[in-house]
């Protein structure tokens, strides 16, 4: 018993480690605040739609209106996180927010509120929030040290978790006491410890070597290195199938309550309170789930449980079965979307790590947003009972993903390369100089080429992820032990960047590529600009134009 009881302790210990570091700890605490009005205001406009609506997609739109822009500007605010300075674009994000927030509650003591105006202002205060999702959650790892990353990734989750327990049960007691005004008003007044956590921040981060990307390129980079990352790709196609699937139990909440449970605004808020309780459940026990199963099981187990939940909530009509079902949901639902939140930010490194998080929240958002869509419409024609039926038994057929698309057990953060310097020149170059073209020389022993051929496979990733465009490997047909890669980058300064991103992985992918070169020269590198098109200076200072 005593092992036990030490064994737990340090599991205890380790998953609050990273609330010891103050700048983590009060973003932390005003986060919870937040989150809490959030969902207070979230709960808020889905009662008053379903008093306000003539048909109960219009109900499930709610939550669409929410998750949908995460979908629509996730990527370009990733790449804003990553651009800027992640602080400022929080507290521009909480602006926004805010802005929606109090506009809400003031059309709505002044009795203006519509169907249509509720689901725009709900479309505003979600697209503050996904503004400020990458900015935030990519500046966990500037607050604490990665071993504590996962564990502060989890408290983020428990953060909403504890928020969305607590939150939905008071929102119905004061929806149900002063109605939804009150409860968009107090919602509005919770963002403000954020904005004071925020101002207090002093981010200290070293300024780059080189300069920030465009908007434009830093989006294209970001799609570019998620497409050539096989692991990550993975992770977003089980986030997608997750999302638009298991999101019924989510947009369908209000319907249960009134219609299957024939309940009123408190019943709405008890059930949702227990879908909150068994998700800070499954986040308290992430740290054993991560220690004893992989990614892929645990996601097989979560995706199973959620489909007998779905199933029970479905069939029942008793609030006490219902609620008992949610428990189990909300920790199956919490531990999938923790391990795959977790894994985007183990894999991806820090260059990125706003836009892979973008796209993560754009994917599970987006599928979350059009299943809610998806269901609503089918509630409309089979009833919410059946819907949940239908969401379950694809549920169950879930883990077959697993033997198609298994997920990789990510146990450490990605560790960036050290910087290298920049290469020597002799000719005059700006930042816009290009096409620059690299080619790299290998001589390999043709008993080798086979595994040479194999590694140069995972060197192509590994550039293309990183921004070299035209990648290609040949060999020389009068020579076969000499084998040239080829890519080129749109410009110098797209090259230095190219460089300077890879990983310590990625650099040990070039040293093994190295180890296969024979011969006593080492391999060759040359870069050459490319002037198929554009001018040449004269030695002159004049200009003539290219061939």
């Amino acid at each position: 018993m005593t092992e036990i009881f030490k064994s737990r302790t340090i599991r205890t210990n380790q998953f609050i480690a990273p609330l010891r570091f103050m700048a983590f700890r009060r973003i932390w605490v005003a986060s919870l605040l937040s989150n809490l009005g959030i969902l207070m205001q979230g709960v808020g406009a889905a009662w008053a739609m379903t008093q306000m609506a003539s048909s109960d997609d219009q109900v499930a739109l709610v939550q669409t209106a929410t998750t949908l822009p995460i979908m629509l500007i996730a990527i370009p605010a990733g790449a804003l996180a990553d651009m800027h300075d992640r602080r400022i674009v929080a507290l521009v994000s909480l602006g926004i927010t805010l802005a929606g927030g109090t506009a809400l509650t003031t059309l709505a003591w002044l009795s203006m509120v519509t169907p249509n105006i509720l689901l725009a202002l709900c479309f505003v205060v979600g697209s503050g929030m996904a503004l400020m999702a990458p900015a935030w959650q990519s500046s966990v790892s500037e607050l604490v040290p990665s071993e504590a990353l996962p564990a502060a990734v989890g408290l983020n989750w428990i953060s909403y978790n504890i928020a969305r327990t607590v939150g939905p049960a008071i929102a119905g007691i004061i929806v149900a006491m002063s109605g939804a005004v009150a409860a968009f008003a107090l919602s509005a007044l919770l963002y403000l410890p954020l904005v004071a956590a925020l101002l207090l921040w002093k981010r200290d981060v070293a300024k780059p070597r080189l300069p920030a990307e465009n908007l434009n390129r830093a989006i294209v980079s970001g799609v570019r290195y998620i497409i050539n990352s096989p692991s990550i790709k993975i992770v977003l196609t089980r986030c997608m199938f997750t999302g638009v699937v298991g999101g019924a139990v989510v947009a369908l909440l209000p319907l249960v309550a009134r219609d299957l449970l024939r309940g009123d605004a408190q019943t709405y808020g008890i059930i949702l309170s227990a879908f909150g309780v068994g998700a800070v459940i499954g986040t308290v026990n992430m740290t054993n789930v991560r220690n004893r199963m992989s990614s892929e099981a645990a996601i097989r187990a979560c995706g199973l449980l959620m489909g007998g939940t779905f199933a029970v909530v479905g069939l029942s009509g008793h609030a006490v079965l219902t609620a008992a079902a949610l428990l189990v949901a909300g920790a199956a639902w919490m531990l999938s979307w923790l391990l795959f939140s977790i894994d985007v930010q183990l894999l991806a490194p820090k260059w990125v790590a706003g836009r892979s998080l973008a796209a993560y929240h754009a994917i599970s958002s987006g599928g979350i947003a059009v299943g809610s869509w998806g269901w609503g419409y089918l509630t409309d024609v089979a009833g919410a009972g059946t819907a949940l039926l239908v969401s379950a038994a694809l549920m169950f057929l879930s883990p077959l993903l697993g033997f198609w698309l298994p997920m990789l057990h990510v146990a450490e953060p990605c560790e960036e390369a050290e910087m290298l310097a920049d290469p020597e020149v002799r000719l005059t170059l700006t930042s816009r100089s290009g096409p620059l073209v690299v080619e790299i020389e290998y001589r390999v022993a043709q008993e080798n080429t086979l595994a040479f051929y194999g590694l140069m496979q995972k060197v192509r990733q590994s550039r293309q992820r990183n921004g070299a465009c035209g990648w290609s490997i040949s060999c020389d047909i009068a020579d076969p032990e000499l084998w040239t890669e080829r890519y080129h980058c749109p410009t110098w300064l797209d090259y230095l960047r190219q460089r300077n991103r890879s990983t310590r992985s990625e650099r040990e992918l070039d040293r093994q590529a190295v180890s296969f070169h024979i011969g006593p020269e080492p391999v060759r590198v040359r870069r050459k600009l490319d002037r198929s098109f554009g001018s040449i200076r004269q030695e002159g200072g004049g200009r003539r134009r290219g061939a």
